[in-house]
């Protein structure tokens, strides 16, 4: 079987929508889309909250499918050593456990989008997750993946089941519970395996945290995710620090968020301006 697979040979049926990173950012059903993040907290009582939940949940959804495949590449793609280019017998012993956990969680995600209404292929997919999932170091794979997309993840889960419990639905409440324990699991597999392999590399830690603060920034997109009680979805600090992150790096995301938030209501206000 070859190594590292091509996003484009990725296994989806004729029900999957691919479409860019930012074309599915801007469909107006997302929570983080432009008139959505200036609405705020995502609550029962929006109008607009059902379509808005349904496609965070239609991301979750895709999101745990590329994790699947993600964790599984990195178990098979490099050979196994404590090489610069191969990866730990433990190491793969995590990510194999992730398989476990990512394939139990596509179940769930289908199922629970069912009970929301959602069918698959309603909302788009994009395949930024699997291509950071990609990268020839597996250090950087894990700060991309582990850290910043699962990372992403426990922020998500966490508003989900604050929406199921505000909502009454405990159907909800209680899937993206169970989801979020696996998560942070997945983000401290990300941050151990990070310190034990970079322990005498401090530039291959540099690069790697570099890395994770680009795709950081790029799901922060709008000010999607943020530190503040209005952000559509919040950054949830306890349980990134039980997945291994210190309030300093906690604190770098928060700004990253705020950063974009910034840039986007500049953007808008530059667009008003022209067609005004």
């Amino acid at each position: 079987m070859r190594k590292t697979l091509p996003v484009d040979d990725l296994a989806r049926d004729e029900r999957f929508v691919r479409v860019p990173f930012q074309a599915r950012m801007s469909d107006p059903r997302q929570a983080g889309s432009g008139a959505n993040r200036a609405a705020g907290r995502l609550t029962p009582d929006r109008p607009e909250a059902p379509d808005a939940a349904r496609a965070l949940m239609h991301g979750i959804f895709v999101g745990e499918i590329q994790a699947l495949e993600g964790a599984g590449r990195t178990c098979w793609d490099f050979d196994t050593g404590a090489g610069r280019d191969q990866a730990p017998f433990e190491l793969k012993l995590d990510m194999a456990r992730q398989c476990w956990d990512e394939a139990r969680h596509c179940e769930i995600s289908v199922k629970l989008s069912d009970w929301m209404g959602t069918e698959i292929g309603e909302f788009s997919e994009n395949t930024f997750l699997y291509e950071a999932a990609c990268n020839p170091d597996p250090v950087l794979r894990l700060t991309g993946v582990n850290r910043a997309l699962e990372g992403l993840a426990i922020d998500v889960f966490t508003t989900m089941r604050e929406f199921g419990q505000v909502a009454g639905d405990p159907v909800l409440e209680y899937c993206e519970d169970w989801m979020l324990a696996d998560e942070v699991t997945h983000v401290k597999m990300g941050s151990d395996w990070l310190r034990r392999l970079t322990a005498t590399d401090p530039e291959r830690q540099k690069q790697a945290l570099e890395f994770q603060q680009v795709v950081d920034k790029l799901f922060s997109v709008g000010g999607f995710r943020g530190d503040d009680e209005e952000s559509p979805v919040r950054l949830a600090r306890r349980f990134r620090e039980l997945a291994g992150f210190s309030v300093d790096e906690i604190d770098e995301i928060a700004e990253v968020s705020r950063q974009a938030l910034e840039e986007a209501k500049a953007a808008r206000a530059r667009l008003a301006a022209r067609t005004a």
